[in-house]
């Protein structure tokens, strides 16, 4: 091991991830990801699709989960920046309902794992990004499930782009239609 650097988040199971760089007067080279690497970091899972998306400032994404077909995750951004959280929806879990939030970017390299049964989201708060996640089952447009980004319960301290207030986010209408976290949590049961 020696090519990441990973660090436990307080909520168990979620980690940041950063590569050691390479780089030289030519630029630079990492490795994002090798099984090996992070499986002696305590990270095995097997992911078995890609996901890319570009977006501008402002646009906020989330809160998203798979309700039958969890997925773990390895999201990173390649061009820009982002805030990005994680929420845990595990059910019996000592944080049930907290929230973790980083800031990754082309510029910092981080990497965040996001264990199954956690709801994500990020905020884009550069002109434009490029987010890539690494996924360890297959998306089933059927499955998915969400949670309003702005619920109280949960109280996710969102950090607003530059220039911009709430009421300026570029929100799908998907997203804004989401329930809440108590909602979520009564249909559970």
């Amino acid at each position: 091991m020696g090519k990441i650097t990973v660090e436990d988040c307080e909520i168990e199971g979620v980690k940041v991830i950063t590569p050691k760089v390479f780089g030289d007067k030519r630029g630079y080279f990492m490795e994002t990801y090798q099984y090996n690497e992070f499986k002696e970091a305590g990270i095995p899972e097997i992911f078995v699709q890609d996901n890319q998306s570009a977006s501008k400032k402002g646009v906020l994404r989330g809160l998203h989960f798979q309700k039958n077909f969890p997925q773990d995750k390895l999201v990173r951004v390649v061009s820009g920046e982002v805030f990005d959280v994680a929420v845990d929806i595990r059910k019996g879990s000592r944080t049930y309902g907290k929230w973790f939030g980083v800031i990754l970017s082309a510029e910092n390299k981080k990497q965040l794992f996001i264990p199954k049964n956690f709801a994500h989201g990020f905020i884009v708060l550069s002109d434009y990004a490029e987010f890539t996640y690494k996924c360890s089952d297959f998306y089933h447009n059927d499955d998915e499930g969400g949670i309003a980004f702005d619920d109280p319960d949960i109280g996710i301290e969102w950090p607003m782009p530059e220039g911009m207030t709430k009421e300026d986010l570029i929100i799908s209408e998907k997203d804004t239609k989401w329930g809440s976290f108590r909602e979520f949590t009564e249909n559970r049961k």
